[in-house]
């Protein structure tokens, strides 16, 4: 298994897989699979905290395969995903998590959904420097003391 900073090169081909088989390409839609190149750099750029449960679920897929997931034909690797699905709990909900959550944040994903790239607010608006109206309610409604436990 790897250390908890780095995927070996198989558990980097077997990430780049599993992406495609959770969100494949579509021409109709002009969008790129999970496994696009850029995506596969956030995602291995980002891991963080979540390399240590990636590598085990790519570890456990490698295992359950018998060799590396990128090794085998697409109807042994459905076969495969389907056991994993049953059995992989959270190492297996974070590799989805992670595949998705980069997949998701990819500017040509975000426009083929039809979303800005940039932060919903303020949408142009400008706010007033010095202007804290906004927070008037807030302040109405007074403190709120809670006992520490």
């Amino acid at each position: 298994m790897s250390d908890s900073n780095q995927l070996t090169a198989a558990q980097r081909a077997d990430l780049r897989t599993v992406a495609a088989m959770i969100v494949p390409e579509s021409a109709e839609y002009k969008v790129p699979g999970a496994d696009d190149p850029a995506i596969q750099a956030d995602m291995l750029a980002t891991l963080g905290h979540d390399t240590a449960l990636v590598a085990q679920a790519l570890d456990h897929l490698a295992d359950l395969a018998g060799k590396p997931l990128a090794e085998l034909d697409e109807a042994r690797r459905d076969a495969v995903a389907l056991e994993f699905r049953s059995h992989g709990g959270a190492a297996a909900a974070t590799l989805v998590r992670v595949v998705l959550q980069c997949y998701y944040r990819d500017d040509r994903v975000l426009r083929s959904l039809g979303l800005e790239l940039r932060a919903p607010f303020p949408k142009g608006h400008v706010l007033p420097d010095g202007d804290w109206s906004l927070l008037d309610p807030v302040k109405v409604r007074g403190g709120t003391l809670r006992r520490a436990t």
